[in-house]
């Protein structure tokens, strides 16, 4: 902005504020066992989700979000709140590693590049961040304890009876009494096998040319999310994290959080529970049997066939020789279809037959087996019972495939209609056990009969999935784990801990599934006998506990110290996008029930209260992004307008949750509104400096100005509360309008407005306070705005004990009076005479009635 534009001197006075408060250290939030810490002290955590330092930096869109927290937590200081705000980055990475590979540059450098300009631009716009706490997911101080956090996962397993993560030691124990002859390889195995982090060969979305492993969410109409390069379904030795064991408790101990319901209905329907039997089909000539899960066990004698994952690892056994060749030409037909291209999006059923045969353990009828892509293997148990009469896939695939369809449900009061597949509830039929019955009731005796035939047994299904927790990548945290000679997996000790990668000048892929870190033969084979992990962990690692590092960033003795954990969590206030309604939150939540479980936390939930700030687009109405060339860099707005000016816009263009088109204009509107600010403080010298405003004075309100501020006060204090911030504004626009009029402005009045202001813009706050503080020191006793107490309104301003009303002369508007609820009809009808502008029209004529209609008007009648 050129001079000549400038309305008040931001330039000057937002640097100088940003460097006091680095010196000072205003926003250090004290811990347990610190000097100056009070126990007694009410705490305030409000945390922002971490950004992903991208060499792109910020676009106006991410500061929304951190300058809600930003307002809340100057706001919580006042009221006399330890505040802990923090910032760091979430470092590790996939985008950094292709930069790093496509230009020959170190991951780590162009990281550190990235985080040094994010931190310059949140800097810029003065957040009041502890800075003293900044974590960095790829510094070897954090992530020793994103991997000794995985060493507790992989140490523990699920116990069902208690319903918690238990020492794998207990498991071990328990299992050497119960199976006293089982040899070591066989005791070990069925160990492993309970882990919650643990090894498995699962069909994954496989991409060459990026050389990793991509997670469902990363892959679009079978390609890669970033690239777009083709991805194919492969199987992989991959580390799994059991997350499906605490399906049951991340939806139950959903229930308190204050969290929007759409948020809740999104994370209960990716969780996906489902009650049902699990039912066992014997495999005949093989000795194997195959155990479906099925929500209808009452439909059990209309399943006229069966369907396997086309990965299932049974298929080759119940393969008949002249099938073999069909199935492989099926299984490659497929291999290059996402989960949602083989479900949701498929448009027509596919599958072929496998020759084998299965035995439907309610009537004993041997039924097909068939292999179909809309039967995933990472989904229940990789089969179904196909009932075709009333299951719409199934009775796509029965059509098509010529398998009889049977029905075995009849509508409660309607006729059956063939040619209709009926899903819903209502009366067995063609079902010799159950003829009769209504659903409900048919559904608990068909289970009894399974469970007391060992044919089956009541289950709850999920539809989440385990967690795929490998990725073929340099740039993410290594495994604490070692390979033995024989196929063995070993925990690294936790003392050897953090295992960093090497340094490395070739991080390229390898081309096949082997991970770039099999490339650094001297690293891997770190002991005689054994080998190192090269499957890094994904980007979720770091970000699953951070928040707790925050509370305790220096410690080298623990994540995080008892004392630190029971005074800050959980979190009071989290603060971020829609977009990680259900990945990040439910890892999060995962990863600290299983800490809470082993004792190392003592609250269940991490954070208590969430808000999902809304997108802000360009000017266009799009999303910002650089192909459609709208992006709006806050650093253009703050060379244009200031810091404050961004900040108070960002709060003041709607609610915070809603969707916003940006505005320049906008923009333009609240820097005007700043610089009346300026101007109700400030005024041009002789000299053309800018100096104290004579008209501010230490002088008592009138009763109209103490109830604005009063209004003020309310408003500004309940609409931070509600996060209403957009109308906290528009309240204090209306507070500088009136005092903007006054002749003489109060002096205690006008700091009182600063204070209000102060979380929203404190940059031209502090400089305004520290001018009156200058000038009446027998009034300011503080040297820091942001160091004062809260005001508080009181509710006897707020009274309304005078009304305006209107007066007529002959039925004639001709002015207005203010007049006191109490006064009488004859102090009226006085007062109204009197008026200046009332005179002019009862000279030289006669008053003969005046009409006093209370609360509303006076007519005088004159002639």
């Amino acid at each position: 902005m050129s001079e000549r534009r400038k309305q008040y001197p931001f330039d000057k006075i937002e640097t100088k504020w940003q460097s006091h408060w680095d010196q000072q250290g205003t926003f250090k939030s004290l811990n347990p066992g610190d000097a100056e810490f009070d126990p007694e002290m009410p705490k305030f955590y409000a945390l922002d989700m971490f950004p992903y330092p991208s060499g792109q930096g910020l676009h106006v869109g991410h500061p929304e979000g951190y300058t809600a927290t930003d307002i809340i937590s100057r706001y919580k200081r006042m009221l006399g709140f330890n505040v802990l705000h923090p910032m760091g980055w979430d470092a590790f990475g996939l985008p950094a590693e292709q930069y790093a590979i496509e230009h020959g540059i170190h991951p780590r450098d162009t990281t550190a590049k990235n985080i040094a300009y994010f931190k310059q631009q949140l800097k810029s716009i003065g957040f009041s961040y502890d800075w003293d706490r900044e974590i960095n997911t790829t510094d070897p101080a954090y992530y020793r304890w994103t991997q000794w956090i995985f060493l507790k996962l992989y140490n523990s397993y699920y116990d069902e009876a208690d319903q918690a993560a238990t020492p794998i030691i207990e498991l071990i124990e328990k299992r050497k009494e119960e199976c006293p002859d089982e040899n070591e390889t066989e005791r070990r195995s069925f160990i492993d096998k309970h882990r919650l982090a643990y090894i498995d060969e699962v069909a994954v979305n496989w991409c060459p040319a990026l050389g990793t492993v991509l997670a469902n969410e990363e892959v679009v109409d079978g390609k890669s999310e970033r690239g777009n390069h083709p991805v194919e379904r492969k199987p992989m030795r991959q580390w799994m994290l059991r997350i499906t064991a605490y399906g049951n408790r991340l939806i139950e101990e959903l229930e308190d959080l204050d969290w929007p319901e759409g948020i809740k209905s999104l994370q209960r329907n990716w969780i996906g529970r489902s009650e049902g039997a699990d039912v066992h089909f014997e495999l005949p000539g093989t000795g194997n049997k195959v155990t479906v899960f099925t929500t209808r066990p009452d439909t059990l004698f209309g399943a006229t066939y069966m369907v396997l994952a086309p990965e299932h690892p049974l298929v080759d056994e119940v393969a008949g020789p002249d099938h073999l060749e069909s199935i492989k030409d099926y299984r490659n037909e497929i291999a290059t279809k996402s989960d949602l291209e083989r479900t949701d999006l498929a448009k027509s059923k596919t599958g072929v037959f496998t020759g084998g045969y299965a035995v439907n353990p309610i009537n004993g009828e041997e039924i097909p087996i068939w292999i179909a892509d809309y039967v995933l293997m990472t989904y229940g148990t990789g089969a179904i019972m196909a009932v075709p009469a009333h299951d719409n896939r199934d009775n796509e695939f029965a059509k098509k495939f010529n398998i009889e369809i049977r029905t075995v449900v009849q509508p409660m009061e309607e006729e059956i209609n063939e040619d209709i597949c009926f899903t819903g509830e209502g009366i067995a039929i063609n079902s010799p056990l159950i003829d009769g019955l209504q659903t409900a009731k048919a559904k608990q005796v068909v289970t009894d009969w399974l469970e007391n035939n060992g044919f089956g047994k009541r289950a709850v299904n999920f539809k989440l999935r385990d967690w795929l927790f490998s990725r073929q990548r340099y740039w993410g945290e290594p495994f604490p784990i070692s390979w033995d000679n024989e196929g063995g997996h070993h925990a690294i000790p936790e003392d050897a801990l953090p295992i960093q990668a090497p340094e490395m000048e070739d991080f390229k892929p390898t081309g096949d599934a082997r991970p770039p870190l099999s490339k650094a033969k001297e690293w891997v084979n770190h002991q005689e006998g054994y080998k190192r992990e090269t499957n890094t962990m994904p980007q979720w690692a770091g970000s699953c506990w951070y928040y707790l590092r925050y509370c305790d960033p220096n410690n080298a003795e623990r994540f995080i110290s008892t004392e630190a954990e029971k005074y800050w969590m959980n979190v009071d206030l989290y603060v971020g996008g829609t977009e990680h309604a259900v990945l990040h939150l439910l890892y999060s939540r995962f990863w600290h029930k299983v800490l809470y479980d082993l004792g190392y936390v003592k609250t269940k939930e991490p954070f208590q209260k969430l808000i999902n700030q809304g997108m802000i687009l360009g000017e266009d109405g799009q999303k910002m992004s650089k192909s459609r060339g709208n992006v709006i860099n806050p650093d253009t707005v703050i060379e244009e307008y200031g810091a404050d000016s961004l900040r108070l816009y960002e709060m003041f263009m709607g609610p915070l949750e809603q969707v916003k088109p940006w505005s320049n204009k906008g923009v333009e509107g609240v820097h005007r509104f700043l610089a009346r600010v300026w101007r109700l403080f400030m005024e041009d010298s002789q000299e053309g400096e800018w100096v104290l405003s004579s008209k501010i004075k230490e002088v008592e309100p009138s009763k109209q100005q103490l109830k604005v501020v009063h209004e003020t006060i309310k408003k500004v204090t309940t609409d931070i509360e509600s996060l209403d911030f957009n109308t906290a504004i528009a309240q204090m626009m209306v507070f500088t309008n009136v005092f903007t009029g006054a002749e003489e402005r109060p002096i205690k009045e006008l700091t009182t407005f600063l204070q209000l202001l102060n979380p929203f813009a404190p940059h031209i706050t502090e400089e305004l306070f520290a001018v009156i503080a200058d000038n009446f020191p027998q009034i300011i006793n503080d040297n820091e705005i942001s160091k004062m107490a809260w005001p508080e309104y009181d509710e006897k301003y707020l009274i309304e004990d005078e009304i305006e009303i209107v007066i007529q002369v002959n039925g004639k508007l001709r002015d207005k009076m203010t007049i006191c609820k109490d006064d009488s009809e004859e102090e009226i009808k006085s007062q109204c005479q009197e008026l200046e502008k009332i005179k002019p029209f009862l000279e030289g004529v006669t008053v003969r009635k005046i009409i006093v209609v209370p609360g509303k008007l006076v007519n005088i009648v004159a002639n």
